[in-house]
């Protein structure tokens, strides 16, 4: 039997970009220990290690997905792949520890929710741009908050000024991204992004942000996409 070109196609990409999330993780080393050398806090150089992944990894990918795949299949088996690699590195105590912390698998919910979200998003609204949109907030605006709490405030917290520079970056990504919806929900795209924004600052014991932030914006683009344009 001969498989369809489109697939293997699909299966070339998706051992690309996961060879190059690994290549992000393994070799963001680098930079913590440049950091560390320089005489910064170790933690405060994984907090920005971290953001550092969530946008070369996380927000990249996002937006080879809707470039190169046509189905959720292999976003979401490569995701979950991924969510596996990472926890088994906390269970197993071999953490990538430039990145990694012992009090919390943040980074495993991210790559659960990255992969989750747009395989969802896809599946309901058939429409791959907007089934990133949430993932694009939790990777490239979170990772600018986070950079920027950590520069100013110099440790992880949840200032409002990292919630500026997030909507900074969000608002023009939903609105973008709504008004190529069909039909355009541009508005409701920017909606989205303000709500992920004031959600970001929450964590709820075990539901961090990146849950929350992935979980509101895709009811919000949902509700959207039902209700229809608002002008």
């Amino acid at each position: 039997m001969t498989l369809d070109p489109q697939f293997h196609s699909q299966l070339y990409w998706a051992a690309g970009l996961s060879l190059y999330v690994l290549a992000v993780l393994v070799l963001t080393r680098l930079p913590y220990q440049a950091m560390v050398r320089r005489g910064m806090e170790p933690i405060r150089a994984v907090y920005y290690n971290r953001k550092i992944v969530h946008m070369l990894a996380g927000g990249v990918g996002s937006l080879a997905v809707p470039l190169v795949f046509v189905d959720p299949w292999f976003p979401l088996v490569s995701g979950l792949l991924l969510t596996l690699l990472t926890n088994l590195a906390h269970a197993t105590g071999m953490r990538f520890y430039w990145f990694q912390t012992d009090d919390n698998r943040n980074d495993v919910k991210f790559a659960l929710m990255w992969s989750t979200s747009i395989a969802a998003l896809w599946w309901i609204l058939n429409d791959p741009w907007l089934a990133i949109l949430p993932a694009l907030y939790m990777a490239f605006g979170d990772g600018v908050t986070g950079i920027v709490r950590n520069a100013f405030i110099r440790k992880r917290s949840k200032s409002p000024i990292g919630s500026v520079f997030m909507l900074i970056v969000s608002a023009p990504m939903g609105w973008i991204i709504g008004a190529m919806a069909q039909p355009a929900i541009p508005v409701w795209g920017l909606i989205s992004a303000v709500v992920a924004t004031v959600v970001e600052r929450y964590e709820f014991g075990p539901i961090d942000d990146n849950i929350l932030i992935t979980v509101s914006a895709s009811a919000v683009l949902l509700f959207g996409v039902y209700w229809g344009p608002l002008f």
